[in-house]
């Protein structure tokens, strides 16, 4: 495969989940401690050797854009104070990659959302990062696994991890056809949101994707599917019939930030694992337990 240099983060859904807090903030820019979400992900791209990133958006979540953008007034106000190492971590946000963005401008899945990426990528291929997943891995991060799995194997790559049974359907769940490696199987299709029976593995789709331009043939004539939405699922499958597809299981701790648990659960160790705020977090936690 050749040399991986685009991302497209999706970012246009409403976070119904985190209502009321996503009513007028996008659950994108919700912080984990202090920094908001997408941020980890364009970070994870971005040190993964990603040059240009799309995020897909919706015509409200302009705040998304303009953090991603430099910030004259504040930056002169940081210089000013002498506020040189907060000044750093300000610049440090826009220059971590050029950052693009477009509209969806009808709510119409994952699917039609990466199709709204299709003259940004052109016809190379591409990384895609769902923003629900953070993950967290002291060598690489997951999409970086992913893009050396590419650059193994002659196909595009799918980032999975092994889920329990009575979570299946909340996930899309691939079928291997073979396992290639420890870590790699290539694929005869993926099955969105199954009943735990209808199942064809316990390999759960994770957020992560590099895939080969070839997508958008599929993307533009696919069906709806779960939802009555455009499926990336769906088109995955499709072209696993036709082409070379695989799975990754990648390493790391995966946090779901767009889950209610999943986020408490990131804030928690997140804040555990940063020296300034580890003795604080872990004399909250104790407290709340011995008032249990």
């Amino acid at each position: 495969m050749k040399n991986i240099r685009k991302a497209v983060i999706p970012a246009a859904g409403f976070g119904t989940r985190f209502l009321p807090a996503t009513k007028a903030v996008p659950k994108e820019m919700l912080p984990i401690v202090d920094i908001p979400t997408i941020q980890y992900i364009v970070e994870e791209a971005a040190e993964s050797g990603i040059e240009e990133i799309l995020i897909v958006t919706n015509s409200y979540k302009a705040c998304i854009e303009n953090h991603f953008d430099q910030s004259f007034e504040l930056e002169e106000k940081l210089k000013a104070g002498n506020d040189m190492e907060r000044l750093h971590m300000i610049q440090r946000i826009s220059d971590m990659a050029n950052i693009y963005a477009v509209r969806q401008k009808h709510p119409r899945g994952l699917g039609h959302a990466i199709l709204c990426a299709k003259s940004f990528i052109g016809d190379e291929p591409f990384a895609i990062l769902l923003g629900d997943d953070i993950v967290v891995h002291k060598e690489k991060g997951a999409i970086r696994q992913l893009m050396e799995a590419a650059h193994t194997y002659d196909g595009s790559i799918i980032g999975v991890q092994p889920v329990k049974p009575e979570v299946l359907h909340k996930y899309g769940i691939v079928d291997p056809k073979s396992f290639v490696s420890e870590q790699i199987a290539k694929l005869s299709g993926m099955v969105e949101k199954p009943q735990p029976e209808n199942a064809p593995s316990n390999l759960a789709v994770m957020g992560r994707y590099v895939l080969e331009s070839e997508i958008f043939d599929y993307l533009e004539n696919q069906v709806p599917g779960a939802g009555n939405e455009i499926q990336l699922t769906d088109a995955i499958a499709r072209m696993a019939k036709d082409r070379n597809v695989y799975a990754c299981s990648f390493l790391g701790k995966r946090y779901d930030v767009g889950d209610k648990i999943g986020f408490l659960q990131a804030q928690i160790d997140f804040a555990l694992a940063r020296e300034d705020l580890h003795d604080a977090m872990v004399e909250i936690l104790s407290a709340a337990l011995i008032s249990d």
